[in-house]
């Protein structure tokens, strides 16, 4: 019956190994704590909800991104007297004029200053060591133009540039082009022709600097450069929107000439001068052409090739399909 310690079990046994246990010492703080608040529906990983964010996250991640601008990394100086005066006369854009104090005044600062003031831009004092660290090896002769970054937009610009102006595409594509002059050259051939843009990898290629525009020859003021961050998978998506992929290879069967593509819309591929196009760009190409040339000369420079074939596109597109 209740209360009464004499029945079996009802005290411990002296000599038990346990004795008798008072309270926990502060050792189940932890069990007593509990688990804390039960989390949402979206944060269980095997609830219904959960699952619905997941997957919405996925489509998210898979839907293509808009179309925004780029800019170029970081400043680049113009240094060096003469140099200087080529910039400021070729219109490359500028954001201001640095020079040392104590100048000994000549006809290039004077330019100099004078092609500046028309500009509108300003011009700063620099020290010396803000100088030398502008032109590295170079020799600034006391005097810096700070060049803007170039304003790069994304390959769907160029089509939408294309459709504005009714016409089918003609994209030209620089691959693993490393030489800054062969690109202003491009670009100076691309708009005499009729392209409606380049495209750039941004790795192991020249960018849009002080002398790409220079090269130019003004070009660059109205005949825009795309950035990509992988020149194949955009030539690939390229081709989803129904323009052809063209590359340039002097081992082709197709004489440039003769290619009907050229026509309609179109992306043209010109590799560098030693090594063509690289493995990866061939493939994606849905045709190749050469131009003829004669056996002691082994390649054409890439700038020279780009205006051959836009001047055959071009002439293509004036007399319509044959």
């Amino acid at each position: 019956m209740p209360g009464n310690s004499k029945r079996k079990g009802a005290v411990r046994k002296p000599g038990s190994k346990q004795g008798p246990k008072i309270g926990s010492g502060g050792k189940g703080r932890k069990a007593l704590a509990g688990r804390g608040p039960i989390p949402k529906a979206v944060d269980r990983p095997y609830h219904p909800a959960a699952k619905r964010k997941a997957a919405a996250e996925r489509r998210e991640k898979a839907r293509p991104r808009a179309a925004k601008k780029t800019t170029g990394s970081s400043a680049e100086y113009v240094v060096g007297r003469n140099a200087v005066v080529e910039a400021l006369r070729a219109h490359v854009p500028a954001e201001r004029l640095e020079f040392a104090a104590g100048l000994e005044t000549d006809d290039r600062l004077a330019e100099a200053a004078k092609l500046a003031a028309r500009a509108n831009l300003p011009l700063v004092q620099a020290t010396k060591a803000e100088l030398d660290r502008y032109a590295g090896s170079s020799a600034h002769q006391g005097i810096a133009l700070r060049v803007r970054p170039y304003s790069y937009l994304e390959w769907p610009d160029l089509l939408d540039r294309a459709a504005e102006s009714g016409q089918p595409p003609l994209i030209v594509a620089l691959d693993q082009v490393t030489d800054p002059h062969n690109l202003g050259a491009a670009l100076r051939s691309a708009a005499a022709f009729g392209a409606h843009g380049l495209i750039i990898p941004a790795r192991r290629s020249a960018q849009m600097g002080a002398t790409a525009w220079k090269v130019s020859a003004g070009a660059a003021a109205h005949l825009p450069v795309a950035q990509v961050p992988n020149l194949t998978r955009a030539l690939e998506a390229m081709k989803q929107q129904g323009v052809f992929v063209v590359g340039l290879d002097g081992d082709a069967a197709v004489d440039a000439a003769a290619c009907d593509l050229l026509q309609g819309p179109v992306a043209v591929v010109v590799g560098s001068e030693g090594k063509g196009l690289s493995r990866l760009t061939r493939e994606v190409c849905d045709l190749t052409v050469a131009i003829p040339i004669a056996d002691k000369v082994e390649s054409l420079n890439a700038s020279v090739a780009v205006g051959i074939v836009l001047y055959e596109a071009a002439k293509a597109r004036q007399e319509g399909p044959s």
